[in-house]
């Protein structure tokens, strides 16, 4: 056996031979003599010892050193008694491919895209930034580059087609860069819209809506826009409507503003969403959803002002100047 061992003490004995004038001492206790080896005290053979004697002591010996050797195998070899023996759990290791989120992952990443694209030929741009977006792929402002993350892992022919985008000199190269660039797909994942309590008076007002979209398509569309669901918003603080082209995840859909419809009135309503309704048209025909050229053009055919932002008259207002 090992030199390193465990000291035991014990009793052989719960009560001492019963001998009334032995001149022998009463054994109480074992120790360990030496590595490995239990050894117990033995009295000193008596010259003259009766049978009954002799029998006691050993039965008493035998059954203590037997208990003795098998609490001890039973502590060195039984892994539930045992802490040294049991078995630690494994955890779980996660099948999980996707990139690593972790702020240094995205700062490596970013590194190792940005040094690919000065490779392939990109100039004026300082500092490049990794997002993620549902709508906006890739960005320039300023000489701030900001590219979605999915094409972190784009191949060569789509990163030339960003470093073309951001160091384009005219319209045309920039959007032939660009369709080259939301050629690839990128996986944007499910995105949560907020969904508002619905408020008295929203059920009768969405049927109006609803009405009011198909007479519009019908009037200036020819009816090929497709029905789409509308939605009443109150969270909107400046703006008046809002397309929502959707994704894979979501269908698209036309958000008004209920402030905008009780503070300015229906006919203002009906001049917002058509147009938002040319921003459908602009989707469903596979153009760019923007303000530029085509949706200044499509608005003035529909009778609307062609510009992002028009200044909206309050119904008070009116009716004070009015009256």
């Amino acid at each position: 056996m090992s030199s390193r061992h465990t000291q035991l003490g014990f009793d052989f004995f719960d009560a001492a031979p019963a001998v009334s004038e032995s001149p022998w001492p009463t054994a109480r206790t074992a120790a360990v003599s030496s590595p490995g080896a239990l050894v117990a005290p033995v009295p000193p053979a008596p010259s003259v010892a009766s049978p009954s004697f002799t029998q006691s002591v050993t039965q008493s010996v035998t059954q203590s050193v037997t208990a003795a050797v098998s609490q001890l195998f039973t502590q060195v070899f039984s892994p539930v008694l045992t802490p040294a023996f049991v078995p630690v759990p494994q955890k779980p290791v996660a099948d999980d491919t996707r990139p690593a989120r972790g702020r240094t992952a995205v700062r490596a990443r970013t590194a190792v895209l940005f040094s690919r694209l000065e490779d392939l030929g990109l100039r004026g741009v300082d500092a490049l930034v990794l997002m993620r977006t549902r709508t906006v792929m890739v960005s320039l402002i300023g000489r701030t580059l900001r590219i979605h993350e999915g094409y972190a892992e784009a191949p060569e022919s789509v990163l030339r087609a960003i470093v073309a985008f951001a160091i384009a000199r005219n319209k045309t190269e920039r959007t032939t860069a660009r369709e080259a660039i939301l050629a690839f797909d990128v996986e944007r994942g499910p995105s949560v819209r907020r969904q508002e309590p619905a408020r008295p008076g929203d059920v009768a007002m969405i049927a109006q809506l609803m009405e009011a979209h198909r007479d519009l398509n019908a009037t200036w569309f020819d009816g090929a826009l497709s029905a789409i669901p509308l939605r009443l918003s109150g969270r909107m603080a400046t703006r008046l409507g809002h397309y929502d082209p959707g994704s894979r995840h979501m269908p698209p859909e036309i958000v008004m503003s209920r402030t905008h419809i009780s503070r300015h009135g229906w006919r203002e309503a009906m001049h917002t969403l058509l147009h938002e309704m040319v921003h459908q048209w602009q989707h469903e025909t596979g153009q760019p959803v923007d303000h530029g050229s085509a949706f200044r053009q499509k608005a003035r055919e529909v009778g609307i002002t062609p510009a992002a932002r028009r200044d909206v008259t309050p119904l008070e207002k009116r009716r004070k100047t009015t009256g």
